[in-house]
Parts: structure tokens; C-alpha cells; sequence
């Protein structure tokens, strides 16, 4: 076992559980977390970047917690605050030894702001003509305005909770810019549409922020996860560019994310993913492999994290990229988010000056539909859950 999966094996219970035939170590721990009954499952392994304290070694985990140096200089005030974010000098990153180039930043939205990102994901990049799983089972008319034919099934939400669910409750996953294939783990040229400018704004002064300046937001995988969803183990190694980072948005109910090595048979640590924190993998933690084996309900049954309590500002930066949010609107948002969480990932695929490669001949083709896929146990495929289809 290397090094990371040393650090990470001994999380209280988990290391004396018994493996199946077959297991490793990073599934072994999966399991765990994913099979815990609601409101059992031990957490006292699970790092809480929001509480632990590096510098004085307090809370689980803090051991190998260590403070990650930003670039303030390289984000003007007036920038971040133009994306809904406070100060970079405010902001707090931490690291795990380890796992170079991984940077956890515990929420640094200004207060209210997350409103507006929620209400992307849910009501703007939603729409045709990005992609989402609900295409390959209805038509473009169908699925044209997730949001329209959405929002008054959820407004009404407690009223009857046994109604059927609306189609925003029954989305997965959109797709942004270059659209991933989810069959031959590719993207392509051909099959690309305009990268939200907000969303992309917002991208490069966290990534220019954590060192990467000149970062091009190519390509958004949006997952929308209900209480049962969970995220099997992979790699994000389909963008041609790996020296690139991957950014990590979280909105709504908590999550468990578990970062592994470069094998599965490397434990992984687990970590709480909370409302507004972002998670940055570069350099030699660009492609380890990682998993979200659980989503946490509120305890106070259903509600909304208190950092989403709070409004968004009406008096904006004139040139903000963010935009006012109705009443109505976050009427809508809030419902789902009570049982729900939805995550950004945002991607450069390519190399700057570089484009996609030409494809070989239909005859030459290997086959990579299946060659390096990545799925969850066979145990988990017997369970009737909605899941997201991981990004390998």
C-alpha cells in the first residue's frame, strides 16, 4: 500500500471491516459509507475542512491537513466580487499531505450569492442547447424547459409529497460546452456549444486564484444528486490537457467525497463536501481516482444549509456576473435543494494552440466503450437507487 493509502486507512470502524471477494480498498470504503443506514453511518474519519484547524491539529483528520498558499495578488477585489466571492485574502485553503496539488476552499461566497449559481444550474443551464440524461428518453420539445414545467410541482412541493416527481427531480446531469460522450469517454469538436460566460468568469478567478491564470472553462459536467444518489469511483482523464486543473462546485445538502491514489487498492480519505466549497485537483491529484459514495440529509430533517438562508444582495455590481434572484425563483430552488445537491465541475480540455486529434479510421478503432470503463460493484448494481454516471 502507498503512502496515501497508509494515512487514510485507520478511519475509525472502516478499518476493521471485512472485504469481499475482490475488494479494494478504495471500494472496500465506498461500501461503507453507501450501504450505513440513514442517521448510523460513523462519521468521526470524515474530514470537515469548514471546522478542522491544521495549525493546531484539531479535529479528524487534522493531521494531515496542511495550509495552501493562494495567489491574492492575481484576483482583484472588484473581480471576485463582480463573481459573487469574497476577497482572496479572505479566503482559507487547505491541502492534504500526499495529495499534491489538491485544494480544498471551504465556502468563500459572499453571503446570498450562492443564490445565483443555484439558480444556473437549475433554470438556465438546464436548457437546450446543453445536453442532460433526460434527451436519450424524450424529445428536444420535451425537455426544452426543464424549469417551466418544473417549478410549480416544486413550489407546492410539501403540499403533496407523494405526487410524481417533476422532471428536475428526475435530472442527473447536463453537460456544458464540449460535451462528454458518456459511451466512448470522449469529446469532440463537432459537438460543442457556448460555455456559459458567467459560469466561466467565475472559473478563472478561482483557478488564477490557486496559480493557474490563463485557465480556459471549456467544458461544465453538472450532477444533480438526490438523497439516494451516489458518484462510482473514476478518473477524469478524457480532457487532452491534463496539466490543467479541475474545479469543484458544491450547492446544497452535504456530501461525502472520498480522494483515493492512483490505484484502488489505495484507501481514500474522506472528506465532507458542504455548501459553496470548492475543491481544486491539479498536478499529481488531477488523476487520482475519487467518488461521492453518499449524500447527507439535512438532521433537521428537510431544510437548507444556513449559509443559503441568507439573500442575495438586490444592489449589485453593475458589471457583475451575477444576477438578481426573485422570490419566486429561489421558491423553487430552495424546495429542491432541501433534498438534493447539485456539483459544477469545470474543465480545460485542451491545450492552448492545440485542437483535437483526427480520428482513425472506423476500422482501426479499439474498442473504448469498455476498455478502462469505470462502474460500481455489481453489490451496488442489485440496489435500486438513482445514480450519476461517473466521468472516466
Amino acid at each position: 500500500m502507498g503512502e496515501m493509502g497508509k494515512m487514510a486507512a485507520a478511519v475509525g470502524p472502516v478499518a476493521t471491516l471485512a472485504a469481499e471477494p475482490g475488494e479494494d480498498a478504495f471500494r472496500k470504503l465506498f461500501r461503507f459509507y453507501r450501504q450505513s443506514r440513514p442517521g448510523t453511518v460513523d462519521l468521526r474519519g470524515v474530514i470537515d475542512f469548514s471546522v478542522v484547524h491544521a495549525a493546531r491539529g484539531t479535529g479528524p483528520g487534522a493531521h494531515k491537513v496542511v495550509k495552501s498558499h493562494l495567489n491574492v495578488s492575481s484576483v482583484s477585489d472588484h473581480d471576485a466580487y463582480r463573481a459573487g466571492l469574497q476577497p482572496v485574502s479572505k479566503w482559507r485553503a487547505y491541502g492534504l499531505q500526499g495529495y499534491p496539488g489538491f485544494i480544498f476552499i471551504p465556502n468563500p461566497f459572499l453571503p446570498g450569492y450562492q443564490w445565483h449559481w443555484v439558480k444556473q444550474c437549475l433554470k438556465l443551464y438546464s436548457q437546450k442547447p446543453n445536453v442532460c440524461n433526460l434527451d436519450k428518453h424524450m424529445t428536444k420539445e420535451e425537455t426544452q424547459d426543464l424549469w417551466e414545467q418544473s417549478k410549480e410541482f416544486l413550489r407546492y412541493k410539501e403540499v403533496s409529497k407523494r405526487r410524481p416527481r417533476s422532471l428536475l427531480e428526475k435530472l442527473r446531469w447536463v453537460t456544458l460546452g464540449y460535451h462528454y460522450n458518456w459511451d466512448n469517454k470522449k469529446y469532440s469538436a463537432d459537438h460543442y456549444t457556448p460555455f456559459p460566460s458567467d459560469l466561466a468568469f467565475l472559473s478563472e478567478q478561482v483557478a488564477a486564484a490557486c496559480g493557474f491564470q490563463g485557465f480556459r472553462a471549456e467544458a461544465g459536467i453538472l450532477n444533480y444528486y438526490r438523497l439516494d444518489s451516489t458518484l462510482g469511483i473514476h478518473v477524469d482523464k478524457s480532457e487532452l490537457d491534463h496539466s490543467k486543473p479541475l474545479l469543484s462546485f458544491s450547492f446544497g445538502q452535504s456530501a461525502i467525497f472520498l480522494l483515493g491514489g492512483l490505484k484502488r487498492d489505495e484507501a481514500p480519505t474522506p472528506m465532507f463536501m458542504h455548501s459553496g466549497d470548492i475543491m481544486v485537483m491539479s498536478g499529481f491529484s488531477r488523476l487520482l481516482n475519487h467518488a461521492v459514495p453518499r449524500v447527507l440529509p439535512s438532521p433537521e430533517g428537510e431544510s437548507l444549509p444556513c449559509c443559503l438562508e441568507m439573500p442575495l444582495p438586490a444592489d449589485l455590481p453593475r458589471d457583475a456576473v451575477v444576477e438578481p434572484c426573485s422570490v419566486e425563483d429561489w421558491q423553487v430552488c430552495a424546495s429542491y435543494l432541501k433534498t438534493a445537491r447539485v456539483n459544477m465541475t469545470v474543465r480545460q480540455v485542451l491545450a492552448i494552440g492545440h485542437d483535437f486529434p483526427l480520428e482513425p479510421m472506423e476500422e482501426n478503432k479499439r474498442d473504448i466503450t469498455t476498455e478502462g470503463s469505470c462502474h460500481l460493484d455489481d453489490e451496488n448494481s442489485q440496489v435500486k437507487r438513482a445514480r450519476l454516471n461517473p466521468d472516466c
